[in-house]
């Protein structure tokens, strides 16, 4: 009943490469032989294809087969039930759709894989579960020491009908192309400390920590994948990031702790919150986005180790970073 991977990846991870290569936005991203030389394993189970599947009586071997998935607190009716309900089986069949061919992304996966255990080789690499999980976009990718949970319900595409409810800036990031993208953000969240000071600065520094592992892990994605962007988004921040430098530093945010800066530039939003006439034109996160560029900065100009770096207070980080916006 379980199912797992049981090709060999290599030539689709070749081919992967070449692809992303040719079409990133990022001229001269190259896949080291070293990290394509680094042994990992892949397990991946479709548990959304062998429940979708499942005849009545085989209920029992399915819950042998991940326990993790069936807590003992709800009876067996009750996933009897949701096999048969008529929106569960919609859902199912939106997937079954979407992702017949899971290959594509298995190589996907196996290389973000085989790129964080070169560069943390004590990491434990989990076993994949695929799965629906009713759209629940927030927890569309659940990681743990032993288990990588996807709901691949959160990515049919920004335009699917199941989607036709959400705010526009919810329903752009469920799309295939930012899966991995999501599960290398959940490994960074297990890699980088959540700042003990409160400032505005250490925060972003926080942000811009993890998607400065993003560029080690997912060196073939553009930037606009690896921060949740549209090519567009990420355009303007790139042409107003000295207009949002000075902003911060006329109003000195960078080391005010006030709550209400998280919710303005760090949380998921529509827009950034200037309060100005700009502000619609604006991406959401730009506090992210500018703790990225930081943290950038400061790994060109200082030759120190990863793991040093992600230990540093984001205010010593920003001190030492020589950032310097572009004019």
């Amino acid at each position: 009943m379980r199912r797992l991977v049981d090709f060999d990846c290599k030539p689709l991870i070749l081919l992967f490469i070449y692809v992303l290569s040719a079409g990133c936005e990022e001229n001269g991203k190259q896949v080291s032989d070293a990290v394509l030389n680094t042994p990992v394993e892949i397990r991946l189970n479709r548990f959304d294809v062998a429940f979708d599947q499942m005849e009545t009586e085989e209920l029992p071997v399915l819950k042998a087969n991940y326990p993790y998935l069936f807590p003992e607190q709800y009876p067996d009716s009750i996933w009897l039930a949701k096999h048969r309900d008529s929106l569960q089986r919609e859902i199912r069949a939106e997937v079954r759709q979407a992702f017949s061919n899971f290959k594509p992304l298995t190589a996907e996966l196996e290389l973000l894989f085989k790129h964080l255990r070169y560069y943390f080789p004590d990491e434990s690499l989990p076993e994949i579960t695929t799965l629906t999980n009713d759209v629940d976009y927030q927890n569309r990718v659940i990681l743990t020491d032993s288990l990588l949970l996807i709901g691949l319900d959160n990515y049919l595409g920004a335009d699917h009908r199941f989607y036709a409810n959400m705010d526009r800036y919810i329903a752009k990031e469920l799309d295939p192309r930012y899966l991995s993208s999501d599960v290398a953000s959940a490994f960074a969240r297990r890699r980088v400390p959540f700042p003990a000071e409160r400032s505005f600065i250490a925060q972003m520094i926080y942000y811009g920590k993890i998607l400065y592992l993003k560029d080690l892990l997912l060196p073939l994605a553009s930037d606009a994948v690896k921060i949740g962007y549209e090519d567009a988004e990420l355009q303007w921040a790139r042409d107003n990031e000295g207009q949002i430098w000075r902003y911060f530093i006329e109003r000195e945010l960078l080391y005010n702790t006030d709550r209400e800066l998280a919710p303005r530039f760090l949380d998921p939003a529509p827009f950034s919150k200037f309060r100005l006439l700009l502000d619609n034109e604006s991406p959401g996160r730009l506090g992210r986005y500018m703790g990225w560029q930081i943290v950038r900065s400061y790994m060109e100009a200082n030759e120190v180790p990863l793991e040093k770096m992600l230990r540093l207070s984001g205010e010593e980080l920003f001190k030492n970073s020589n950032y310097k916006p572009p004019k």
